[in-house]
């Protein structure tokens, strides 16, 4: 084997070993992102079990509004229950929920909510776009990842906002 030959061979175990780390670094970032969001957005995905009814922002206060809860099927007003802030910012907002029974904390159930539950896998997205077009050399992919996340954040925003 030439000098030459066992110089490509090195070249090319290297940009391997670098695709496979950061491969494997992309779908980390990426994991962690879909678990974060999986722990607001399951009880959106699957709300069997749970309990849907409404708050009426009370008071908000650091990064939390309160109210009480009116649940869908009993009418009566509840126990006084808090939600994200960016889920209802003004006082005297009323704001469609899910809670599991007997919680305290509720999470907003309508499409806002929703799309606000997928913001950290759509962060993860952004965060993983220089990594796949950068460090493993597939632009396309990168920008296709980065126009997820940029259109998951976007749309939470839009839906939160307006």
């Amino acid at each position: 084997m030439s000098s030459a030959e066992s110089g490509s061979v090195a070249v090319s175990v290297r940009s391997a070993s670098r695709q496979v780390v950061m491969a494997a670094v992309a779908v980390l970032v990426l994991a962690a992102g879909g678990w974060a969001s999986w722990g607001t957005a399951r009880r959106l995905v699957f709300p069997d079990g749970l309990e849907r009814g409404s708050v009426t922002v009370t008071r908000c206060a650091g990064t939390r509004c309160s109210g009480s809860f009116v649940s869908a099927s009993a009418g009566a007003p509840g126990a006084s229950v808090s939600l994200a802030r960016s889920a209802g910012e003004k006082r005297g907002v009323r704001v469609p929920v899910v809670r599991e029974p007997g919680s305290k904390v509720v999470v907003r159930s309508d499409g806002a909510g929703f799309l606000a539950a997928w913001i950290p896998l759509g962060g993860a997205l952004l965060l993983v776009a220089p990594l796949v077009g950068g460090g493993m050399r597939r632009g396309r992919w990168g920008w296709c990842a980065a126009l997820a996340g940029v259109t998951v954040l976007s749309a939470a925003f839009a839906a939160l906002v307006f």
